[in-house]
C-alpha cells in the first residue's frame, strides 16, 4: 500500500459551505480541488516510484498554480454527489432558492475578473449571470420571497457616485493607484490593498431585469446580510457611536435594520470581531459577540437581540467555550435555539444553543449541547427544520459531507470524496495524548514574567493545566523501531488543533516519511475555556514553550520516538515559536519556522487588524514599551539560534509581513546558522491552507527534507 506523499495534494479534494434543500432530500457544497489538466502529464496520472516521488519528468507538481472550485449536490438518499456547476474557475457560497427550484452561487467563471451572482435551475439548463459589478460578490442571501438576492460587495466611492457599482462594462478594470495614498489605519489585508474601497450591502432583484441596489452608505464597511420573514434586511455595520472614533480600530459595531420602505435604523450596539448576523422569524437577532477590553484573549459569545424588550441576552454565558468567529452562527427549528461552531478540547464542534422567544421573562430550561463533532473536526454547517447538514474532518480523511437530525441522531456520511485516493494509502491513526503544562519559569531570565522594567506581571496562568496532544508514528515503522521526531506548533496564538482539519495532509505527509510526529494546544489555545486561552499573556514565549517541551518530555519517553534527533516547525504564532524556542533550548536538531511574527514592533505597524494581538496579548504598544516587546521578539534572540534554520514566508502576507522573516534571516546570517529564507511570490497568509498547490506541495516538500537532511535516518544529502 502507498503512503501520502506531498504531491498527492493535487489528488485531494475538500468540501465547504453546506446547504440543505428546502425540502430537506439534498445537500449542495462546494467541492475544492487542485487543477491539474490532462495535458500537464503523458497518462493524465502520475507514476510513483517507491520513494512516493515521480518518475515522469514531464510534470512537475511545484508549478501547479490553479485550483477548481465547483457546486455539488448530494442527495441524503444515498446516492453519490453530482457535479452541479461547470468546472470553470472558483464557485462560492452556494444558496438554495426559498422555492428549492434554484441555486444561486458566486463565481469567476474561470475568468480574470471578480466573481458576481449567478444562478442555475435545479432541474437543467443553463445558468444565468446575475449581476456585472467590479467589487466581488460575497455572503449570498435570498429574499423570502425568491426574487432578490443580497450580498457584498466592494467599492469605491468613486464608483459609488458614478453608479459603476451597480453595473459595468466586461472590460471595465478599476486602476491600480500610483502611488497610493494612504488615509486609513487598516488598508490591506489578506493578499491585496483596499485601495479605498468598502464592503456595502446590495440588492439584485430578480423580477426586475437583475437590477442592483445598494441600500447601505457611508465610508464604514458593513457585514453579511440576512433577511428578516416580513422581508427586512439586517446587517452589521462597523460605524462607532463616537463619529470622531476610527472605525479601523475598534471591533464596535452597530446592528442594523432596513425595512421594506427603505429606512434604516440601528437596533442595537455591540462589539464584535466578526458580527454574522441570523434573524428568527420574531425578529430576534444572533450574533457572535467578543468584549473590546482584552479582546484577543476573551471569547466570543453568542448575542441575542430581543426586538420586544430591546435587551440583549448571552445565552452561552456559563459555556466558558469561545464561538468559532469565522463560523456560522443560525436559528434552528422553530427558532428555539443557535447554531454555532466551537472549539472543544481536541475537536471543533457544532453546538446547539437554546434561546428563549422574544419578551419572554425567563431563560429556556434546556442547556447548551454538543450535537455533532466529537472526534472530529467541523468546518461548516447548516440547520435545518429537519436536517443538520456539515462538513468535518477526521483522522483518516480530509473531509466530507455528513447529515444528522437537527439534534444529533442519525448522523450518516453523504459523501467520500477521496475514496479512491485513501483505498490505495495508509494514512496514520494518531494516538490521543495527555499532560500536565510545563514550567514557564525555566524558559525566563526570572522566576516571573516581567515588563521591562523587571516588575512582575500580574496573569493567571493555570499552571495546573492539562495539555492535550496528538502522536503520529510512521505506518511502516517495525516494533522494534524507533524515528526522529518533529514537534509542530499550532498558529493563533489562540486556535486549536484537531487530529484532522487542515493539518491532516502534512501530518500525515511527515508520518509517512519517516518521522513521528507530535503536536499540541498548548496554554494559549481555544477550546479549554478562557482562563487557559488567556494564560499567555504578556508571555507568549515561556508559557508555550513550556507546554510544548513538557509534550516533548511526554512523547520521549515512548520506544517509538528517537529522542536524540528532534525538528520543529509552525506558521504564524507557530513560526514565532518555532524562532523563539530555537533560541531559548538547545534540544531540536533543526527548525522550519514560517509566516512568523518574529519581530512584534514592526509587525504592530505593517499588520492588518492583527496588530490588536500586540495591544491586548501583551497591554503595550511600540511607544508605551518598545524595550519589553522587543525582548518578547524571537528575531531579537537569533543570535543564540544554532540550530540548521530554514525560515518560509509569502511575499505577498499582509496578516505577517515579510519584513519579520528578512530580519530574523539577517540575524541567522550574521551568526553563522545554517538557513535558508523561501519566499513564495503571490502568496499571503492563507499559504499552507489555501495558497497555489504547487506552493502547497513545495512547502511541505522542503519542510521535509529540510529535516531528513540534519537527521542520521536518511540516506540524504544535506539541504545545504
Amino acid at each position: 500500500m502507498k503512503t501520502v506523499d506531498a504531491e498527492d495534494y493535487l489528488e485531494l479534494a475538500t468540501p465547504s459551505d453546506p446547504r440543505v434543500s428546502p425540502d430537506g432530500d439534498a445537500v449542495a457544497f462546494v467541492r475544492r480541488t487542485a487543477r491539474v489538466d490532462e495535458g500537464e502529464t503523458d497518462s493524465g496520472e502520475r507514476d510513483e516510484s517507491e520513494d512516493g516521488g515521480s518518475d515522469d519528468d514531464t510534470f512537475d507538481a511545484t508549478d501547479v498554480e490553479d485550483v477548481e472550485a465547483s457546486v455539488y449536490v448530494v442527495d441524503l438518499g444515498g446516492e453519490e454527489p453530482r457535479r452541479f456547476t461547470a468546472a470553470a474557475g472558483v464557485d462560492a457560497c452556494p444558496r438554495w432558492s426559498p422555492s428549492g427550484d434554484r441555486i444561486a452561487f458566486a463565481t469567476d467563471r474561470g475568468e480574470d475578473r471578480a466573481p458576481d451572482v449567478w444562478v442555475l435551475p435545479v432541474d437543467g439548463g443553463e445558468a444565468r449571470r446575475v449581476t456585472s459589478v467590479p467589487g466581488g460578490v460575497s455572503a449570498l442571501a435570498w429574499g423570502p420571497e425568491g426574487n432578490r438576492i443580497a450580498f457584498l460587495q466592494s467599492t469605491t466611492a468613486g464608483e459609488r457616485e458614478r453608479g459603476d457599482d451597480l453595473d459595468v462594462a466586461e472590460d471595465y478594470e478599476r486602476e491600480e493607484p500610483d502611488p497610493r495614498v494612504i488615509d486609513r489605519t487598516v488598508y490591506r489585508a489578506a493578499q491585496s490593498y483596499t485601495d479605498g474601497t468598502r464592503s456595502h450591502v446590495y440588492v439584485a432583484a430578480l423580477d426586475r431585469d437583475d437590477a442592483v441596489t445598494r441600500v447601505t452608505d457611508g465610508d464604514v464597511d458593513h457585514t453579511a446580510p440576512a433577511w428578516g420573514a416580513e422581508g427586512a434586511l439586517y446587517f452589521g455595520a462597523r460605524d462607532p457611536a463616537d463619529g470622531d472614533a476610527d472605525p479601523d480600530d475598534t471591533t464596535e459595531f452597530a446592528l442594523r435594520r432596513r425595512d421594506p420602505d427603505g429606512d434604516v435604523e440601528t437596533l442595537v450596539r455591540d462589539t464584535s470581531w466578526a458580527p454574522r448576523v441570523a434573524v428568527a422569524d420574531d425578529g430576534r437577532v444572533a450574533y457572535a459577540s467578543t468584549p473590546e477590553e482584552r479582546g484577543t484573549l476573551r471569547q466570543a459569545d453568542v448575542h441575542v437581540y430581543d426586538p420586544e424588550t430591546g435587551d440583549v441576552r448571552v445565552p452561552t454565558a456559563g459555556m466558558d467555550r469561545t464561538v468559532a468567529g469565522d463560523g456560522p452562527v443560525q436559528f434552528g427549528p422553530g427558532d428555539e435555539s443557535v447554531y454555532v461552531l466551537t472549539p472543544e478540547t481536541g475537536s471543533v464542534v457544532v453546538r446547539r444553543v437554546p434561546v428563549a422567544p422574544a419578551g419572554a421573562d425567563a431563560p429556556p430550561d434546556e442547556d447548551v449541547t454538543v450535537v455533532v463533532g466529537e472526534d472530529a473536526h467541523c468546518s461548516g454547517f447548516d440547520a435545518s427544520a429537519d436536517v443538520l447538514a456539515f462538513t468535518a474532518s477526521e483522522w483518516d480523511h480530509p473531509g466530507d459531507v455528513f447529515a444528522a437530525t437537527p439534534r444529533g441522531a442519525e448522523e450518516a456520511r453523504l459523501s467520500t470524496l477521496n475514496r479512491a485516493y485513501l483505498d490505495e494509502r495508509a494514512v496514520v491513526q494518531p494516538e490521543a495524548l495527555s499532560f500536565p503544562a510545563g514550567d514557564a519559569s525555566a524558559l525566563r531570565s526570572g522566576s516571573e514574567a516581567a515588563d521591562a522594567a523587571g516588575e512582575p506581571v500580574d496573569v493567571e496562568r493555570v499552571d495546573d493545566a492539562t495539555v492535550q496532544g496528538w502522536l503520529f508514528t510512521p505506518p511502516e515503522l517495525g516494533p522494534e523501531e524507533s524515528a526522529p521526531l518533529v514537534v509542530e506548533v499550532h498558529g493563533g496564538p489562540h486556535a486549536t488543533w484537531t487530529g484532522s482539519g487542515t493539518m491532516w495532509h502534512e501530518f500525515q505527509t511527515l508520518a509517512a516519511a519517516g518521522f513521528c510526529v507530535f503536536a499540541c494546544n498548548p496554554r494559549g489555545s481555544t477550546g479549554y475555556g478562557e482562563a487557559f486561552q488567556a494564560a499567555i499573556e504578556c508571555d507568549w514565549g515561556a508559557v508555550t514553550g513550556a507546554d510544548v517541551l513538557a509534550g516533548v518530555d511526554h512523547v520521549t519517553e515512548r520506544d517509538a520516538v528517537d529522542d536524540d534527533e528532534l525538528f520543529l516547525a509552525g506558521g504564524s504564532f507557530g513560526g514565532y515559536m518555532t524562532a523563539w524556542l530555537l533560541a531559548h533550548t538547545d534540544r531540536f536538531d533543526a527548525g522550519a519556522p514560517q509566516r512568523g511574527v518574529y519581530d512584534l514592533v514592526s509587525f504592530y505597524g505593517s499588520t492588518d487588524a492583527a496588530y490588536k494581538l500586540v495591544e491586548d496579548d501583551f497591554g503595550e504598544t511600540p511607544w508605551t514599551d518598545p524595550a519589553f516587546l522587543s525582548e518578547h521578539s524571537p528575531a531579537m534572540h537569533a543570535d543564540a539560534i544554532d540550530a540548521p534554520t530554514l525560515v518560509l514566508h509569502a511575499e505577498a502576507d499582509y496578516r505577517v509581513p515579510i519584513g519579520g522573516a528578512e530580519l530574523l534571516y539577517r540575524g541567522l546570517r550574521k551568526h553563522g546558522t545554517p538557513t535558508r529564507l523561501v519566499r513564495y511570490p503571490r502568496e499571503g497568509h492563507e499559504l499552507s491552507r489555501s495558497g497555489e498547490p504547487g506552493h502547497v506541495v513545495d512547502r511541505i516538500a522542503r519542510i521535509r527534507d529540510w529535516f531528513r537532511g540534519y537527521s542520521t535516518a536518511f540516506e540524504f544529502d544535506e539541504p545545504l
